[in-house]
């Protein structure tokens, strides 16, 4: 049989079908070919970062006096430890950097210099090559690259010492923005130079003989009590915070993936049907010569196929053109990884799954095949489109909406499955644009802070860089308390305890300490400490030490051990997502850092107020909470932000595709019943009013629909994900006026617009083409 002339007459009694079919898989085959490739070349160049720089398995920082013979005996007599080195870390107040005369005074990082490890924990340049400083110049974080517009050869002024920009570093610990602390590098002698203007801060880090004895190891380290001054981060949070940006957007375009292929396969099930019930004589025929369902079955397949492939290799195309686009914040912050070829591979063979899935999807949907009798389809000439009933809807019943329109409406509920492809299709289209958004909306609001282990307050100011920061936060407190534009304030201090974790080992546990009613957090469970007994832990550690609300833990601390109740779970994404709340006073302990919250009674003075307390405390980080948020996770949002950028020009497509491919299939079926109506004296615009209000009606309950989805089932689901990262607690901050309003009606004018281009043709459609019928 030749199929190849057959598929050709086929494709060309009906090319616009052909065509937006083809556009579903190829959209569908681009993006999770894209997917395949971001995540194969995220992996790569995070694996390869990783291991050119030798990045530790385990680092504490440590801030204050350190005796390094301690840990000279534990790394030499410790059988997991390959090699162990201590890097002098320089804190420098960010109001003494300038890049390019442009002070970091705002930057909610700490900043400082380092000079290049001899050992391991290599500082790259952009080429992957271990930097050598020369005497004068400084390296900056890559970060920087983009943020300050800085180039090679720019001045860097440290304490007022130019240094020349040499050149942009990559640091496999603290790339991420996620990562609060920044090293820019310099050489020794230089470093020398600078040593009495900032203030020390201490890596001790470890490279293990074998990853997986990681957690033995921590517990070993914390048992043996060694400088714990600071938060200790291992290697699989080093991975973690690198390719959580890039990870996200990387997950929606994969989601949007998914989606799609549900569409396509939502399209191909309507077009295929549509065409099987216009065949539906011919059908009766070949069976009633004899053809076998199988027979009839690969006509259909070979078609399908067709379609399929053109569809997959257009989309394999598209993804290959677009992924430059793509890479290219991951290509600057980690270099190129070594799955380039592989994505080579993998993102077509990812494309063929797609394939054959559509192809097991048709063959399913032709099996009604065997259903056709041949005597009843030459009898009939047509079958039955999968309609449900509605009960009988008389004309007469039309006393609110204008004839046409009446007519409209009674078709939708007389063929409910029918257009219930097309209402599911939308609902999907409209979950796929909102999602993105919504977790946009939700991520740059100002609440998001609450999932952050931090209070919805106006102002933050960090103190981690002074001797005395106890003492220093409580200056700065009474100095709030004299402040008649503070509302409220609290300082909280942070200091490193240990805990037994249910296995007997001990893990060390930061704690913030003070009063955590004034600004609360977002809470899973229970409520803030208030009692000296009682302890908060966010979702990460409560799930790591098996406690929950009403349990008890031991803590250890400088004074003894004190046994807690935990009283409250929340949520918290950074530091890891371990952190612990408290309210009893430990004096005896060294304080890891302090932070001050506030709100001001007048919001509109925060800009100001910001500058006089920077002004007043120098030594101290002073930040708008806003500010603090869009810089920490400001390459996040900026991902999501090109992710829901693209899925609103998917959705937006998708939705006029689809309403313009069945409007034209429906009335390309109905030519004989519109020039019925023609003869019985309705005009063309008539007739277009009947399928335009068919079309408003779907999509506003379509899209409606995707919507209410979006917002219960799409936070669910965004909650499920990012409890994995310490935020259970989490739900979508909708913007009212952008989801649930400008979104639908982009929508709804799109589905209309298709609709009313895909009925012009009804003015075509004569009389005298059906009068010997």
């Amino acid at each position: 049989m030749n199929y190849c002339r057959i598929i050709r007459n086929d494709i060309r009694k009906s090319r616009l079908t052909t065509m937006i079919t083809t556009l579903f898989v190829a959209l569908a085959a681009m993006l999770v070919s894209l997917a395949v490739i971001l995540a194969l070349n995220l992996a790569g160049a995070l694996d390869r970062l990783m291991v050119q720089a030798e990045t530790p398995h385990f680092m504490q920082m440590h801030s204050g006096p350190l005796d390094a013979e301690p840990l000279n005996r534990f790394a030499s007599h410790h059988e997991a430890v390959d090699r162990y080195q201590i890097l002098e870390f320089l804190n420098i107040d960010n109001g003494e950097i300038e890049l390019n005369g442009q002070s970091l005074i705002s930057s909610t990082q700490d900043n400082g210099i380092s000079t290049q490890s001899g050992t391991f924990d290599y500082l790259l340049d952009l080429d992957g090559a271990v930097i050598t400083p020369a005497v004068g110049d400084i390296y900056v974080p890559v970060c920087y690259m983009q943020e300050a517009a800085m180039k090679t050869g720019d001045t860097v002024s440290i304490c007022g010492i130019p240094f020349r920009a040499a050149g942009f570093l990559r640091d496999s610990q603290m790339n991420s923005m996620l990562s609060s602390s920044k090293r820019f590098l310099v050489s020794p002698q230089d470093f020398e130079r600078l040593r009495d203007l900032g203030t020390m801060e201490h890596l001790i880090e470890f490279r293990l003989k074998d990853l997986s004895a990681l957690d033995a190891f921590a517990a070993d380290y914390m048992a043996a009590g060694l400088p714990s001054n600071g938060p200790a981060v291992t290697y699989p949070l080093f991975r973690m915070l690198g390719a959580l940006s890039d990870g996200m957007m990387i997950a929606v375009i994969l989601l949007l993936g998914f989606l799609t292929v549900m569409i396509a396969f939502l399209c191909i099930r309507f077009t295929l049907l549509a065409q099987l019930e216009s065949d539906y004589r011919e059908l009766g025929v070949m069976k009633a010569v004899g053809l076998r369902v199988s027979d009839i079955k690969k006509l259909y397949l070979a078609k399908y196929a067709a379609i399929a492939a053109a569809g997959c290799m257009a989309g394999i195309v598209l993804s290959f053109l677009l992924k430059s686009l793509l890479l290219q914040n991951i290509r600057l912050n980690m270099g190129t990884g070594g799955n380039g070829k592989a994505a080579l591979f993998l993102a077509p063979a990812g494309v063929l799954i797609v394939f054959f899935a559509i192809m097991l999807y048709v063959n399913g949907v032709l099996r009604r095949l065997h259903k056709v009798s041949a005597s009843e389809a030459m009898r009939l000439g047509t079958g039955p489109m999968a309609s449900g009933g509605a009960g009988r809807m008389a004309l007469s019943h039309s006393h609110f909406f204008n004839v046409s329109i009446f007519l409209g409406i009674r078709d939708v509920l007389l063929q409910k499955k029918l257009y219930g492809v097309n209402f599911t299709v939308l609902l999907f289209a409209a979950f796929l644009l909102v999602i993105p958004i919504n977790l946009y909306t939700t991520m740059s609001s100002r609440g998001f802070v609450t999932y952050m282990g931090i209070g919805n307050c106006d102002l933050r100011i960090d103190l981690r860089q002074s001797v005395h920061l106890a003492e220093d936060a409580a200056r700065i407190a009474r100095e709030m308390e004299q402040d008649d534009s503070i509302l409220r304030h609290t300082s909280l201090i942070t200091k490193a305890f240990q805990v037994e974790t249910p296995d007997g080992t001990v893990h060390n546990l930061l704690t913030e300490l003070g009063d955590h009613r004034v600004f609360p957090v977002s809470y899973v469970k229970g409520q803030a400490p208030v009692s000296p007994d009682e302890i908060a832990l966010s979702a990460m550690n409560a799930e790591e030490l098996g406690r929950s609300p009403g349990d008890s833990l031991t803590l250890i601390t400088g004074s003894g051990t004190q046994t807690m109740m935990v009283c409250g779970i929340y949520s918290d994404i950074t530091n890891g997502g371990k952190t612990a709340k408290a309210a009893f006073p430990a004096d005896s302990d060294d304080t890891v850092w302090a932070v001050i919250y506030a709100g001001l009674k007048d919001p509109s003075m925060l800009s100001q107020t910001v500058r006089e307390y920077a002004d007043t405390f120098p030594d101290t980080k002073v930040t708008d909470i806003r500010d603090y948020v869009a810089q920490t996770y400001g390459p996040t949002l900026n991902a999501i932000r090109m992710a829901a950028i693209a899925a609103a020009a998917v959705a937006l497509a998708l939705t006029g595709l689809i309403t313009l491919l069945f409007v034209n299939m429906l009335t390309a079926k109905d030519r004989y019943s519109i020039a019925v109506m023609k003869a019985s004296g309705f005009t063309a615009g008539d007739i277009r009013l009947q399928y335009i209000s068919r079309f408003v009606l779907v999509s506003v309950c379509g899209v409606f629909a995707g919507i209410l989805l979006a917002n219960t089932v799409g936070g669910a689901f965004a909650s499920l994900v990012l409890s994995g990262f310490g935020a259970p607690t989490f739900r979508f901050a909708v913007n009212p006026l952008l989801s649930c309003l400008l979104c639908p009606l982009l929508m709804i004018y799109t589905a209309v617009s298709a609709s009313l281009a895909g009925t012009k043709g009804i003015k075509k459609i004569t009389i005298a083409e059906y009068g010997k019928v």
